[in-house]
């Protein structure tokens, strides 16, 4: 297993609209393409609290590379995330890392 650490940088005020977003509408498309998240988690102390993070986890880079790129190629989700930016996005930013587990890793 190999896991993909995400963190979202939303745009002022715009967090509410993003966990939304997630829980409404891309859930649903994860499911359709076998995408797993291993958990989810907002800023409570750190250097901003309008960061989402959240980990994702894959069988390999060629799993993540062909579901990852289904699921953005989606037209039907290309269509929903616009519809939930009718005045700009909602993320202004955003970084990844590809994290492979040590040996004593409780996530293998």
């Amino acid at each position: 297993m190999i896991y993909e650490l995400r963190i979202y940088h939303c745009t002022p005020g715009c967090l509410p609209k993003v966990l939304d977003r997630f829980q409404n509408i891309v859930f649903g498309f994860w499911e359709k393409y076998e995408i797993k998240q291993v958990g989810f988690w907002t800023t409570l102390i750190g250097e901003s609290n309008m960061d989402v993070t959240y980990l994702l986890e894959w069988d390999s880079l060629a799993e993540r590379e062909e579901k990852w790129n289904a699921f953005q190629a989606d037209p039907e989700w290309i269509k929903r995330r616009a519809e939930t930016e009718p005045n700009g996005p909602l993320v202004s930013s955003y970084s990844n890392q590809i994290l492979q587990p040590t040996a004593f890793s409780n996530l293998k």
